[in-house]
């Protein structure tokens, strides 16, 4: 199951209190102040993982605490410090404060690390209020509370490929012919409710990531269908595969439409390096030869007959190795 939001609560340990002590030994008279501090309490962090992919723990255990710090003692000893907890979430993972909705941190590579709640600071004990004329202070200082506050974690998919295409346009069968995804297919629309991520393999010892993005209908950025849900998820994306079937009735239509869709949700989306994939072309109409589009490269495929799939990962991967290329020189 794909879960790509999250709402937790975050709670830092508190500081622990300073101590009133003094010191009483015998043959030592007025051995003054000797109360210890109070530890500080455990913070919060959230690390991301390679390892993980949903945040569907999340919605099983909502609730993060550190320890708070130990109180301090006589003769001077400082209580121990909380220790932090480590909060792990995929990689791309948005960590915003459920109240004011400000992005905290955008985890996109593995290691990324933010602190979210700190712990409260101990308190001193009575040595530290001591003063000439008040060698013997009666008070010492409460530790303070840790911060708390609810956080909003939202996933958004890694791939260099993100395939974007109406319902049934073949994504899920592509991605499971090109990779070993196995998304759930059936013959009516919508059938991906969820994205899927598959590992493309080139030639010995190369690969890309796919990610299937659910089918995007006209009005999707006005979040008409599964809308912007899922249309997040192209953000991240180096390349753009449009996947539009031999058996449409206006394939440049279809273009036209998913292109503005994108538009619409992020000017950005639309920049990206395109390649439109002709689908099903084992079932095309008698005669049928794919449009060229403005501004993409054209492959034309059938998943089912396992025709143009090489000449396809190849566009791919030349045109990520291009974008890749190009970013290192920005």
């Amino acid at each position: 199951m794909f879960i790509d939001s999250a709402k937790i609560h975050v709670k830092a340990g508190d500081g622990g209190n300073g101590v009133v002590s003094f010191r009483r030994e015998k043959f030592v008279p007025k051995g003054g102040p000797d109360g210890g501090d109070g530890g500080d309490g455990g913070s919060v962090y959230i690390v991301a993982d390679s390892n993980l992919s949903t945040l569907l723990d999340f919605r099983y255990a909502p609730h993060y605490k550190a320890e708070r710090g130990a109180h301090g003692q006589g003769s001077r000893k400082s209580g121990q410090s909380g220790n932090d907890i480590i909060i792990k979430v995929p990689c791309g993972t948005l960590v915003k404060d459920a109240e004011t909705g400000e992005l905290l941190a955008d985890l996109a590579e593995h290691g990324a690390k933010v602190l979210v709640a700190k712990g409260g600071k101990g308190g001193r004990g009575n040595p530290h209020f001591a003063t000439p004329t008040n060698r013997a202070p009666r008070y010492a200082e409460k530790g303070a509370p840790g911060e708390e506050r609810w956080l909003e974690l939202e996933l958004k998919l890694l791939a260099d490929v993100g395939l974007v295409g109406f319902p049934n346009a073949g994504k899920s069968t592509l991605i499971s012919v090109l990779s070993a995804a196995k998304p759930k297919i059936a013959d009516y629309p919508f059938t991906t409710l969820e994205p899927n991520l598959g590992i493309a393999r080139y030639q010995d010892y190369k690969s890309f990531v796919i990610a299937d993005i659910p089918g995007i209908i006209e009005g999707a950025s006005e979040g008409k269908g599964l809308g912007l849900k899922f249309l997040k998820h192209i953000e991240r994306t180096k390349v753009l595969a449009i996947l539009i079937p031999a058996t449409s009735d206006d394939p440049k239509r279809e273009y036209k439409i998913l292109t503005t869709e994108l538009k619409k949700f992020s000017p950005a989306l639309v920049e990206k390096p395109k390649i439109v994939v002709v689908t099903k072309m084992d079932v095309a109409p008698e005669g049928f030869a794919p449009p060229k589009f403005r501004g993409a490269k054209t492959v034309a495929i059938s998943s089912v007959a396992r025709r143009g799939l090489d000449e396809l990962k190849t566009l791919l991967w030349e045109t990520i190795q291009t974008h890749d290329r190009q970013g290192s020189n920005d």
